[in-house]
């Protein structure tokens, strides 16, 4: 049992017991991905078997979730040239030829993306035990940026539709912890293609982004929200995974397990167990896929943008199975 009057504590327990901090060497950049080697990648491969693909990515565009926490809006999209400046004959270019250029200007997570080590400190430490000043500065990450893992995440992935399992119409409530419990029993539920192991990504659909595609945007970023219980950082780390998504904005469950807090599960599962964690993934196309065929394994590449230096950046994630 959680005691909702000391975030201070459980989470310095937490960190302690989660700790991956020296496993692979004291210049280690990549954390958990280090669990996802070539033979997981082998493996994850030889899973596509219908070729069935699926974008797991929301769209990016000016009718996204934001409202302008922490100054994060959605991307602004500007055309530079256009189909009427080539008819119109003032693009200087010879014998007919025209074309379209445009330009996008956006926070790195905005939209669906990956939480890079550099993201999240706790008590000013970093991944690894540097201090965090020595890692970010205005220059950017220039020890974890998320170009360092732009050629790893790819590998077997595992859907864990628990908003299915324990929810109503396949929606957990806002305000939902899910626990390990619920985590075990989704896994069970689901046979044994959702086994959960070393080196897997992780993909947990609450049915928060089905909610918010049928009835508006709402709160979704950064208000109430079904998510992952503070108590599962211990599973986290226990099952060596390489990562962890979710179709919610913040991962966790918001409001957050104690009185006065804020994300207290990044503050362990990043800085700590050096866990990447996805975030606002659209995972409804290939949760019914999985329905219906009962496979909830599947073949994911989710390639960053390699932004130098971004501690966090967009993905078009795509299963294939």
């Amino acid at each position: 049992m959680l005691d909702r009057t000391d975030p201070e504590g459980a989470i310095a327990e937490a960190a302690k017991r989660c700790s991956n901090w020296g496993r692979w060497g004291p210049d280690d950049v990549l954390g958990t991905m280090n669990f996802l080697t070539d033979d997981k990648r082998r493996q994850g491969a030889a899973l596509v078997r219908r070729g069935a693909s699926f974008s797991l990515s929301q769209r990016f565009d000016m009718d996204g979730p934001q409202k302008g926490w922490r100054r994060r809006t959605n991307p602004v999209h500007t055309m530079l040239d256009t189909g009427t400046d080539a008819a119109a004959g003032v693009q200087g270019f010879p014998h007919g030829i025209g074309g379209a250029d445009d330009v996008i200007s956006m926070p790195l997570q905005c939209s669906t993306q990956w939480d890079g080590l550099g993201h999240i400190f706790d008590h000013g430490i970093a991944w690894n035990g540097r201090p965090a000043g020595q890692v970010v500065t205005s220059l950017g990450d220039a020890v974890t940026g998320i170009e360092t893992v732009a050629d790893v995440i790819a590998g077997r992935a595992v859907l864990l539709d628990v908003g299915r399992a324990f929810g109503t119409g396949g929606e957990l409530p806002d305000g939902f912890a899910v626990t390990e419990e619920h985590l075990r029993a989704t896994i069970e539920r689901q046979g044994p293609s959702s086994a959960v192991g070393r080196g897997d990504i992780v993909l947990v659909r609450t049915g928060q982004l089905t909610r918010a595609r049928r009835d508006g945007w709402g709160d979704y970023a950064g208000g109430p929200a079904p998510g992952l219980s503070f108590t599962t950082a211990g599973w986290l780390h226990r099952t060596e995974i390489a990562a962890v998504a979710t179709d919610t904005w913040g991962f966790e469950v918001r409001p957050n397990e104690f009185d006065d807090a804020f994300q207290p599960l990044h503050q362990v599962a990043i800085p700590h167990i050096g866990l990447f964690i996805g975030e606002m993934w659209d995972l409804d196309a290939l949760a019914a896929d999985c329905a219906a065929d009962g496979v909830h394994e599947c073949w994911l590449t989710a390639a960053p943008l390699p932004v130098t230096g971004a501690v966090g950046a967009p993905v078009n994630p795509i299963a294939v199975k």
